[in-house]
């Protein structure tokens, strides 16, 4: 034991960068790893506990105000219902802030979905104007217990008694209402009710949507919203974040893994004598694979213990959304167990990959230059003479006679002289450059979404909603008259009940068939002519259905045939939107006015600016907010993609300085031979640095072939799963790629240049003992 701690101690000593970089190697995949696990917690859990705590309703339906609710209490399937409310749509104001909202009349705390008191307290009939706001709703407004809140064109005031949290869907400007619990005396006009069905078995949603809808009859349901849908939303974006920490932690681990089974390979190698020595003076074949394996061993260790402790101290005092994970992960149940297995699984995958090159140094002969076999030796013996007589390829010998410098040949010459190695080097770096790859793929679409937000589904910059059915000419011309709207299309939404009849999609019309609205399209046309769409890629996934073909939909209790004509980028509702004119939908309904506006604005306009003009001059009549940009979610993926890069970059640095080690080695056999011919100790170094920079070219070269359309897969499958759609992906510009490719080459040689300088100058005896 004694005689293996010196020795572990002599070889950390000689190689003290490199144990650095392994250990920093292993503690940024585990922090990756870590911080995966807990965004996956964070995006489940808090919707998940909250809805236990709630007692939530699986499915919530919406209906008018004369459908008799109470007969779903007796349909098959259902366990309890909350309610029916009666409900009422208006907007509420508070220190210039507007928002849509639905007042639902709540004369008792419900047992099932009831709200989640975090501040305040329930309503009270001592003050029948008091309201309990949904929690989103309430930081939009800035309000909290004791507010005053103002309904439209003074049709009253309300009073802030409590603020809630709630499993049901959130508050989202522009898309979805936010939810104010009242008295019943507080909700004057009131528009539908609404019935919560808590069912016995979830997974049955879709059944019991159905039988509701048949026994209340389609027209009856104007939109019916399920348990999944507010899961899908709560977890929204921190889902991404943790598959993608998750997918290159995961590729980094496999990076890792390789490059120190390179790394043990090349020591290996250059250390043949020592381990010969070793076992000359006791050291037994399992004893000296112990040797290897636990000194890299003890160095997974230290960087998954430091990655564990860096995350604990340091991960819940970052800012944002990966900092409100941490702090939520130490809560949950699993946090001590994911603690254990994420470092345990990433030590013992190295430990595997490790293990091969660790066993190789078991059969090391113990006399330096003896061969296991005469078998072996009659195989060296004749591969040294086919290579004695082997001259340099004819394409070579051509190179050097027409002057092409002997260093630059000489160094292509190595590398493909012992293509084995040198094909496990190129296969080793190509995995961390390939991955870089990919993340500045993501990078770069996330750029797109923040400076070409029409080019990914946002066309307009701010959304106009009236208060009430109102959209005539007047609102359009108060519109357009801002100097900085470039147009403004007219459109309405409405809620439809897909066929099956088992959920509801947004329908929207917008534009007209002389003014078009942009949508963006990734596949198909516009729609021209009447009963086209243009439908997301949500919508066809919930409805099976393809470009080109018809779908039929219901709205209240008027049907509406559609003709989808293209796929366009939806980032809202999850990609189930589908978009016609707002001329089509009047073939159904003359009368229909339209409810809102998309606006664009001119280039360089200020869309806070605008949206206070207009809200001025909209005399409290007009809800004007910014189109939700569904980059501004993907923000913290900005600094996720960093920290990959640098983690990666590390790993490839390890590879690197892993691969000049080995061709130093193996240069000094061929050191004697290039100083008789006559080459100085600056083109001997020359020869290496070229070897070097040769395998990283070739590296470089195939990780930008296969990283860039493989991201472009990753991301459009990534948009297709969450209802976006495929068509977002953008690959790195070309000049970031040849800067990649630079940084790489140059950086290899570069850092070839010290140790093949050392070599060249060492003493000629030296060599031949070094080989002997």
């Amino acid at each position: 034991m004694r005689a293996t701690l010196r020795w572990a101690h002599a070889d950390l000593r000689t190689h003290r960068g490199e144990a650095l970089f392994l250990v920093l190697a292993t503690a940024g995949i585990v922090v990756s790893l870590l911080l995966a696990a807990a965004l996956f917690g964070y995006a489940t859990n808090p919707w998940q506990r909250t809805f236990s705590q709630t007692h939530g309703a699986h499915v919530w339906i919406h209906t008018g105000s004369s459908t008799d609710l109470h007969r779903l209490t007796d349909v098959d399937g259902v366990e309890a219902a909350a309610g029916p409310y009666a409900t009422a749509a208006t907007a509420l104001s508070a220190r210039g802030t507007r928002a849509s909202v639905e007042l639902r009349a709540t004369p008792s705390a419900p047992a099932v979905g009831r709200p989640l008191l975090t501040a305040g307290h329930w309503l009270d009939p001592r003050t029948p104007d008091g309201v309990v706001l949904e929690s989103r709703l309430a930081r939009a407004l800035l309000a909290g217990p004791g507010d005053i809140l103002s309904l439209p064109e003074g049709a009253g005031r309300l009073t802030v008694v409590g603020i809630a949290d709630t499993a049901e869907a959130r508050y989202r400007p522009g898309e979805q209402p936010g939810l104010v619990w009242a008295l019943p005396s507080a909700v004057h006009h009131p528009t539908g009710q609404i019935i919560g069905l808590r069912l016995t078995d979830p997974a049955e949603t879709g059944y019991a949507v159905q039988r509701a809808v048949t026994t209340l009859g389609a027209g009856a349901i104007g939109e019916v919203s399920t348990w999944q849908q507010a899961r899908a939303e709560a977890q929204g974006d921190n889902r991404l974040l943790g598959q993608v920490l998750g997918l290159f932690g995961f590729g980094a681990l496999i990076a890792a893994g390789f490059a120190v089974h390179g790394a043990i390979s090349t020591r290996i190698r250059g250390h043949l004598r020592d381990i010969s020595v070793l076992k000359a003076v006791g050291f037994t074949p399992s004893q000296v694979v112990r040797i290897f394996l636990s000194q890299h061993i003890a160095y997974a260790l230290l960087g998954a213990v430091g990655a564990v402790a860096v995350t604990e101290a340091l991960g819940s005092r970052v800012t944002g959304r990966l900092g409100d994970a941490v702090r939520l992960w130490r809560v949950l149940p699993g946090h001590t167990t994911t603690q254990l297995v994420v470092p345990a699984g990433a030590v013992l995958f190295i430990a595997a990959t490790t293990g091969l090159a660790a066993w190789r140094a078991g059969r090391v002969p113990p006399v330096p230059g003896a061969r296991p076999t005469a078998a072996r030796e009659v195989r060296r013996k004749r591969a040294a003479r086919r290579g004695a007589g082997k001259r340099l390829p004819a394409l070579m010998r051509r190179a050097l006679e027409v002057k092409v410098p002997a260093p630059l040949v000489l160094g292509l010459h190595t590398t493909l002289a012992r293509p084995a190695r040198s094909l496990a080097t190129f296969a080793r770096l190509v995995l961390p450059l390939l991955l870089i790859t990919v993340a500045l793929s993501a990078w770069t679409t996330l750029d797109r979404f923040h400076r070409h937000p029409e080019q990914v589904g946002v066309p307009t910059a701010l959304t106009v909603h009236t208060d009430r059915e109102a959209g005539d000419r007047g609102v359009g011309a108060l519109l357009e008259r801002d100097p900085q709207v470039a147009a403004a299309y007219p459109g309405v939404e409405v809620a439809a009940l897909v066929p099956g009849q088992t959920a509801t999609i947004a329908l929207r019309g917008l534009g007209t068939r002389g003014s078009p609205y942009p949508s963006t399209l990734a596949e198909g046309r516009t729609a021209r002519g009447s009963d086209e769409a243009v439908a997301g890629q949500g919508l066809l996934d919930l409805l099976d259905v393809r470009v080109g073909d018809w779908v039929r939909m219901t709205v209240g209790d008027q049907p509406q045939i559609l003709h989808i004509v293209g796929r366009s980028i939806e980032p809202e509702n999850a990609g189930r939107v589908i978009s016609t004119t707002l001329d089509t939908l009047r073939e159904n309904d003359p009368g229909l006015a339209p409810t809102l506006f998309q606006l664009r604005l001119r280039p360089g306009a200020d869309p806070g600016a605008v949206a206070h003009r207009l809200t001025a001059a909209g005399h409290d009549r007009l809800d004007v907010h910014a189109t939700t940009n569904p980059a501004d979610e993907l923000s913290p993926l900005r600094g996720v993609v960093v920290g990959l890069i640098l983690v990666l970059g590390l790993i490839g640095l390890v590879e690197v300085l892993t691969a000049i080690g080995g061709m130093v080695r193996e240069g000094e056999r061929d050191l004697p031979a290039w100083k008789a011919i006559g080459l100085s100790p600056r083109q001997i170094t020359a020869v290496t640095m070229t070897a070097v920079a040769c395998t990283a070219l070739a590296a470089y070269v195939a990780a930008a072939t296969l990283g860039t359309p493989l991201a472009r897969w990753l991301i459009d499958s990534q948009g297709r799963s969450s209802g976006i759609g495929a068509g977002i992906a953008q690959g790195p510009p070309v000049f970031l790629l040849v800067l990649l490719g630079a940084a790489t080459v140059l950086g290899a040689a570069a850092l070839a240049a010290l140790p093949a300088a050392r070599a060249a100058r060492r003493r000629l005896a030296d060599t031949l003992a070094a080989v002997a």
